[in-house]
């Protein structure tokens, strides 16, 4: 998140941020995501409680205590507001506080338990960093801005449902309606294609816009092919669920880092 918030201010600064005002932004940024996931930890204990891979989060919280989890959640959430509104402007602190409700309130209570498309909605509070990021130093948010913002929230829902498949038998056990669990594997795959296809013209639309050079279209090009091609292997052909979601985690990290390289070496 704070990669993805940095690189937005790099987007709309045309260059490096000032190291003040870049810090506090990206201070911000993981202050509110880490109140967010305290919360989000305290709102779904139940549900994790059956899911064996969430044992050490479950062990965690009640090491703890709840109460002092979700004090320190609300504390992290309501200073990174406060500081936001203060040395940075009303637009990043409205981004923040959306993304915040979003993922710990709408997401956590409402979108994941009562739908399997809970994930398509949830994706805009994780890639709202982008926006922040941007705010911060242009609070007039560009179309530049935007479609960085778009292609994380489509790189989001293949991202997870690789994890839902992994892990579906534990979400049907806790009650949780994940894609792969309400209309199976196959449906599923077919979306996460889908979406992972849309990556590719979208992220080339930063090149053809004019906003990035063709350097950074190559790599957006080749990043979206090679992770089209990974993520056919281990999902359909060797049914690797856990690589093809350390995967899309490589893919998004080059293509901001092939971003940054862009516009930082020019």
């Amino acid at each position: 998140m704070t990669l993805a918030g940095f690189s937005g201010m790099v987007l709309a600064r045309r260059g490096v941020p000032p190291p003040g005002k870049a810090l506090l932004t990206l201070a911000c940024i993981l202050a509110a995501a880490g109140g967010s996931a305290a919360l989000n930890t305290v709102l779904d204990a139940g549900i994790d409680e059956k899911m064996p891979r969430l044992n050490r989060r479950t062990a965690a919280l009640l090491a703890f205590g709840v109460g002092k989890v979700a004090a320190a959640g609300i504390a992290a959430i309501a200073a990174s507001l406060l500081l936001s509104v203060r040395f940075l402007n009303a637009t990043t602190c409205f981004l923040l506080a959306a993304a915040a409700a979003g993922y710990a309130v709408l997401y956590t209570l409402v979108w994941k338990r009562r739908s399997p498309y809970g994930t398509i909605p949830g994706s805009i509070p994780g890639a709202l960093p982008v926006l922040i990021g941007y705010a911060a130093v242009n609070p007039g948010l560009g179309m530049d801005g935007v479609l960085l913002f778009l292609i994380l929230v489509l790189w989001q829902p293949p991202h997870f449902w690789a994890l839902a498949l992994r892990h579906q038998a534990e979400y049907r056990a806790a009650g949780v309606p994940v894609l792969p669990v309400a209309f199976g594997e196959p449906y599923t795959m077919v979306l996460i294609f889908l979406y992972a296809a849309a990556l590719l013209p979208l992220s080339l639309s930063l090149w053809a816009l004019g906003y990035l050079s063709a350097r950074f279209g190559w790599a957006a090009f080749l990043l979206g092919v090679g992770f089209l091609a990974v993520f056919y292997r281990d999902t359909v052909v060797t049914r690797r669920f856990d690589r093809a979601f350390a995967a899309s985690i490589v893919y998004l990290t080059l293509l901001l880092l092939a971003l940054l390289a862009d516009v930082l070496f020019r």
